[in-house]
């Protein structure tokens, strides 16, 4: 088994929380209204936005297998939850209940290797299962743009 290692260190003020992974870093904040000062994004869209990098990146590693015509992709992600989990109300889930993915691939590959390759690259993606994994409803399109 190959395993792979990966490792954030963050420091905090108040909400906003800068991020230091891979010699990169990330700001991650929440808007005035919940607190913060709006430097970053908050933690959820950063996950939203890990799901569409990680989609991406499975994709292409995909599409080199599979010899398929990949130029690029455009994610429209929206993700749905019920705040009254977040704010702490026993038995609601505080995560995502629901997840919408639409790509549009700028390819030249049938609507049959679409969807080929979204089914490959949703098994492979470790965000993609990690959420699936918890329960959250995923909802994937992909089609040529």
């Amino acid at each position: 088994m190959s395993k792979m290692e990966f490792e954030v260190t963050g420091a905090t003020d108040r909400m906003k929380t800068q991020v230091e992974g891979a010699g990169h870093s990330i700001v991650i904040d929440e808007p005035q209204n919940m607190g913060g000062n709006d430097e970053g994004p908050d933690p959820l869209t950063n996950m939203l936005a890990s799901l569409a990098g990680c989609e991406n990146v499975v994709a292409n590693m995909v599409a080199k297998e599979m010899d398929f015509d990949l130029q690029s992709i455009h994610f429209f992600i929206k993700g749905e939850l019920d705040s009254r989990g977040l704010m702490g109300e026993p038995g609601v889930r505080p995560f995502f209940q629901r997840v919408d993915v639409h790509a549009q691939l700028v390819t030249t590959e049938t609507d049959d290797r679409i969807r080929e390759m979204q089914e490959k690259v949703d098994a492979r993606c470790p965000v993609f299962t990690t959420m699936k994994a918890a329960g959250t409803d995923m909802h994937a399109n992909w089609e040529r743009g």
